[in-house]
Protein backbone atom coordinates (compact mmCIF):
# COMPACT_ATOMS: atom_id res chain seq x y z
CA UNK A 1 0.00 0.00 0.00
CA UNK A 2 0.84 3.48 -0.63
CA UNK A 3 0.68 6.45 1.73
CA UNK A 4 -2.46 7.38 -0.34
CA UNK A 5 -3.89 4.49 0.12
CA UNK A 6 -3.10 4.31 3.80
CA UNK A 7 -4.67 7.49 4.17
CA UNK A 8 -8.35 6.42 2.41
CA UNK A 9 -7.84 3.25 4.81
CA UNK A 10 -7.87 5.09 7.98
CA UNK A 11 -10.66 7.61 6.89
CA UNK A 12 -12.97 4.19 7.03
CA UNK A 13 -10.96 2.92 9.81
CA UNK A 14 -11.04 5.11 12.51
CA UNK A 15 -12.05 2.29 15.51
CA UNK A 16 -9.22 3.45 17.49
CA UNK A 17 -7.27 5.90 19.18
CA UNK A 18 -4.24 4.96 17.38
CA UNK A 19 -6.11 4.99 14.04
CA UNK A 20 -7.67 8.49 15.37
CA UNK A 21 -4.01 10.08 15.74
CA UNK A 22 -2.46 8.63 12.50
CA UNK A 23 -5.28 9.99 9.81
CA UNK A 24 -4.35 13.74 12.27
CA UNK A 25 -0.82 12.79 11.41
CA UNK A 26 -1.18 12.38 7.72
CA UNK A 27 -3.80 15.62 7.64
CA UNK A 28 -1.04 17.42 9.66
CA UNK A 29 2.22 16.42 7.87
CA UNK A 30 0.27 16.19 3.63
CA UNK A 31 1.09 12.53 4.10
CA UNK A 32 -1.19 10.86 0.79
CA UNK A 33 -3.11 14.17 1.36
CA UNK A 34 -2.74 17.62 1.29
CA UNK A 35 -1.04 19.13 4.39
CA UNK A 36 -4.17 20.53 6.20
CA UNK A 37 -3.64 21.24 10.08
CA UNK A 38 -7.11 22.35 10.32
CA UNK A 39 -8.42 18.96 9.83
CA UNK A 40 -5.43 17.50 11.61
CA UNK A 41 -6.35 18.94 15.42
CA UNK A 42 -10.16 17.58 15.84
CA UNK A 43 -8.69 14.49 14.95
CA UNK A 44 -5.34 14.90 17.60
CA UNK A 45 -7.80 16.44 19.96
CA UNK A 46 -10.61 13.01 19.57
CA UNK A 47 -7.38 10.64 19.97
CA UNK A 48 -6.31 12.94 23.37
CA UNK A 49 -9.55 12.42 25.11
CA UNK A 50 -9.89 8.54 24.58
CA UNK A 51 -5.91 8.49 26.06
CA UNK A 52 -3.78 8.60 23.41
CA UNK A 53 -0.31 9.72 24.54
CA UNK A 54 1.62 11.34 21.17
CA UNK A 55 -1.67 13.23 20.37
CA UNK A 56 -2.06 15.06 23.63
CA UNK A 57 1.50 16.72 22.84
CA UNK A 58 0.19 17.34 19.73
CA UNK A 59 -2.77 19.10 20.96
CA UNK A 60 -0.14 20.95 23.20
CA UNK A 61 1.90 21.81 20.48
CA UNK A 62 -0.61 22.96 17.61
CA UNK A 63 -1.70 25.07 21.22
CA UNK A 64 1.12 26.78 21.46
CA UNK A 65 2.02 27.46 18.06
CA UNK A 66 -1.52 27.93 16.28
CA UNK A 67 -1.59 25.01 13.98
CA UNK A 68 -5.23 24.49 13.02
CA UNK A 69 -6.57 26.58 16.05
CA UNK A 70 -6.15 29.58 17.89
CA UNK A 71 -3.24 29.67 20.12
CA UNK A 72 -3.86 29.32 23.59
CA UNK A 73 -0.86 28.84 25.32
CA UNK A 74 -2.50 28.69 28.58
CA UNK A 75 -3.84 25.29 27.19
CA UNK A 76 -0.39 23.62 25.56
CA UNK A 77 0.72 24.48 29.21
CA UNK A 78 -1.59 22.35 30.97
CA UNK A 79 -1.13 19.61 28.07
CA UNK A 80 2.70 19.33 28.69
CA UNK A 81 2.23 20.06 32.20
CA UNK A 82 -0.16 16.86 32.16
CA UNK A 83 2.13 14.51 30.28
CA UNK A 84 5.38 15.50 32.46
CA UNK A 85 3.59 14.65 35.48
CA UNK A 86 2.51 11.32 34.00
CA UNK A 87 6.62 10.71 33.15
CA UNK A 88 6.80 11.38 29.72
CA UNK A 89 9.73 12.39 28.03
CA UNK A 90 8.25 15.06 25.47
CA UNK A 91 6.59 16.62 27.86
CA UNK A 92 8.90 17.11 30.50
CA UNK A 93 11.18 18.50 27.91
CA UNK A 94 8.10 20.52 26.28
CA UNK A 95 7.27 22.27 29.74
CA UNK A 96 11.35 22.34 30.28
CA UNK A 97 11.06 24.68 27.03
CA UNK A 98 8.58 27.10 28.36
CA UNK A 99 9.82 27.32 31.62
CA UNK A 100 13.18 28.34 30.38
CA UNK A 101 11.38 30.64 27.52
CA UNK A 102 8.83 32.47 29.84
CA UNK A 103 5.61 31.21 27.97
CA UNK A 104 2.62 31.46 29.57
CA UNK A 105 4.55 31.03 33.18
CA UNK A 106 7.34 33.36 34.91
CA UNK A 107 10.96 32.54 33.32
CA UNK A 108 12.59 29.96 35.62
CA UNK A 109 15.69 28.42 34.51
CA UNK A 110 15.86 26.16 37.17
CA UNK A 111 12.31 24.58 36.88
CA UNK A 112 13.65 24.27 33.43
CA UNK A 113 16.87 22.64 33.98
CA UNK A 114 14.75 20.46 36.71
CA UNK A 115 12.53 19.01 33.91
CA UNK A 116 15.11 19.14 30.81
CA UNK A 117 16.88 16.56 33.30
CA UNK A 118 13.86 14.33 33.59
CA UNK A 119 13.26 14.60 30.66
CA UNK A 120 17.31 13.19 29.51
CA UNK A 121 17.07 10.89 32.15
CA UNK A 122 13.78 9.26 30.29
CA UNK A 123 15.73 9.36 26.65
CA UNK A 124 15.20 12.78 25.24
CA UNK A 125 17.84 13.66 23.13
CA UNK A 126 17.19 17.64 23.22
CA UNK A 127 16.71 17.64 26.54
CA UNK A 128 20.05 16.34 27.18
CA UNK A 129 21.49 19.11 24.74
CA UNK A 130 19.67 21.98 26.22
CA UNK A 131 20.68 20.59 29.99
CA UNK A 132 23.91 20.77 28.47
CA UNK A 133 23.53 24.79 27.25
CA UNK A 134 22.37 25.23 30.85
CA UNK A 135 24.94 24.33 32.25
CA UNK A 136 27.82 25.90 30.26
CA UNK A 137 26.14 29.20 30.89
CA UNK A 138 25.17 28.49 34.23
CA UNK A 139 21.49 29.59 33.91
CA UNK A 140 19.31 27.28 36.85
CA UNK A 141 22.10 25.22 37.47
CA UNK A 142 25.81 24.99 38.43
CA UNK A 143 28.35 26.11 35.85
CA UNK A 144 29.99 22.66 34.94
CA UNK A 145 32.13 21.63 31.85
CA UNK A 146 32.29 17.85 33.10
CA UNK A 147 28.30 17.66 32.71
CA UNK A 148 28.41 19.80 29.68
CA UNK A 149 30.81 17.11 27.37
CA UNK A 150 28.85 14.29 28.92
CA UNK A 151 25.66 15.70 28.16
CA UNK A 152 26.46 17.02 24.80
CA UNK A 153 28.54 13.34 23.98
CA UNK A 154 24.71 11.52 24.88
CA UNK A 155 23.10 13.98 22.61
CA UNK A 156 25.93 12.83 19.84
CA UNK A 157 25.60 9.40 20.10
CA UNK A 158 21.71 9.46 19.70
CA UNK A 159 22.57 10.92 16.26
CA UNK A 160 21.03 14.92 17.81
CA UNK A 161 22.97 17.45 15.10
CA UNK A 162 23.14 20.16 17.59
CA UNK A 163 24.32 17.59 20.15
CA UNK A 164 27.33 16.31 17.56
CA UNK A 165 27.76 20.08 16.83
CA UNK A 166 28.68 20.84 20.44
CA UNK A 167 30.58 17.90 21.22
CA UNK A 168 33.16 18.73 18.78
CA UNK A 169 32.91 21.96 19.75
CA UNK A 170 34.36 20.61 23.15
CA UNK A 171 37.28 18.72 22.02
CA UNK A 172 38.08 21.97 20.09
CA UNK A 173 38.33 24.18 23.06
CA UNK A 174 39.14 21.47 25.93
CA UNK A 175 35.25 21.80 27.61
CA UNK A 176 35.15 18.54 30.24
CA UNK A 177 37.75 17.18 28.03
CA UNK A 178 41.41 17.43 26.16
CA UNK A 179 41.59 19.03 23.17
CA UNK A 180 41.57 16.89 20.02
CA UNK A 181 41.56 19.00 16.89
CA UNK A 182 40.99 15.79 15.04
CA UNK A 183 38.14 14.41 16.84
CA UNK A 184 36.73 17.85 16.76
CA UNK A 185 37.41 17.74 12.90
CA UNK A 186 35.41 14.41 12.75
CA UNK A 187 32.53 15.72 14.40
CA UNK A 188 32.13 18.80 12.81
CA UNK A 189 32.61 16.75 9.59
CA UNK A 190 29.81 14.19 10.77
CA UNK A 191 27.37 16.72 11.24
CA UNK A 192 28.73 19.18 8.03
CA UNK A 193 27.92 15.98 5.75
CA UNK A 194 24.33 15.96 7.15
CA UNK A 195 23.76 19.55 6.68
CA UNK A 196 24.53 21.29 9.91
CA UNK A 197 25.04 24.90 8.98
CA UNK A 198 27.44 25.89 11.70
CA UNK A 199 29.08 22.94 11.39
CA UNK A 200 30.11 23.47 7.52
CA UNK A 201 31.03 26.69 8.98
CA UNK A 202 33.49 25.30 11.37
CA UNK A 203 34.92 22.96 9.19
CA UNK A 204 35.58 25.37 6.69
CA UNK A 205 37.54 27.03 9.06
CA UNK A 206 39.56 24.21 9.65
CA UNK A 207 40.40 23.77 6.26
CA UNK A 208 41.13 27.29 5.48
CA UNK A 209 43.65 27.41 8.62
CA UNK A 210 44.59 23.46 8.51
CA UNK A 211 44.20 23.37 11.94
CA UNK A 212 45.82 21.22 14.25
CA UNK A 213 46.67 18.02 12.54
CA UNK A 214 44.04 19.09 9.37
CA UNK A 215 46.39 19.95 6.02
CA UNK A 216 45.38 23.17 4.72
CA UNK A 217 43.16 22.88 1.73
CA UNK A 218 41.59 26.42 0.63
CA UNK A 219 39.47 24.51 -1.90
CA UNK A 220 38.00 22.75 0.18
CA UNK A 221 37.16 25.61 2.90
CA UNK A 222 35.49 27.30 -0.33
CA UNK A 223 33.35 24.33 -0.82
CA UNK A 224 32.36 24.11 3.06
CA UNK A 225 32.02 27.91 3.18
CA UNK A 226 29.37 28.04 0.65
CA UNK A 227 27.31 25.21 2.01
CA UNK A 228 27.21 27.10 4.80
CA UNK A 229 26.44 30.26 2.84
CA UNK A 230 23.67 28.63 0.49
CA UNK A 231 22.28 27.92 3.88
CA UNK A 232 22.14 31.53 4.77
CA UNK A 233 25.22 32.04 6.96
CA UNK A 234 26.27 35.36 6.67
CA UNK A 235 29.57 34.84 8.63
CA UNK A 236 30.11 32.01 5.59
CA UNK A 237 29.39 34.22 3.11
CA UNK A 238 31.65 37.31 4.29
CA UNK A 239 34.38 34.40 3.92
CA UNK A 240 33.81 33.71 0.58
CA UNK A 241 33.83 37.06 -0.49
CA UNK A 242 37.19 37.42 0.99
CA UNK A 243 38.74 34.14 -0.67
CA UNK A 244 37.64 34.39 -4.00
CA UNK A 245 39.24 37.95 -4.20
CA UNK A 246 42.48 36.24 -3.19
Amino acid sequence: MNSKEIYNWLLYNQNDPDSIFLLGYFNYNGIGTTEDEAKAFPLFSHASELGHILAQYYVGMCCQFGYGITKNRKRAFEYYEKLANENYAIGQFSLGCLYEKGINVRKDFKIAAYLYEKAANNGHLVAMYNLGRLHFIGDGVDENHQKVFELYKRSAEGEYLDGILMLGYCYYFGIGIGIDRLEAFKLYQKAANLGHMTAQYNLASMYEIGDGRIEKDIGKAIYWYEQSANQGNKNAQNKLEILKKN
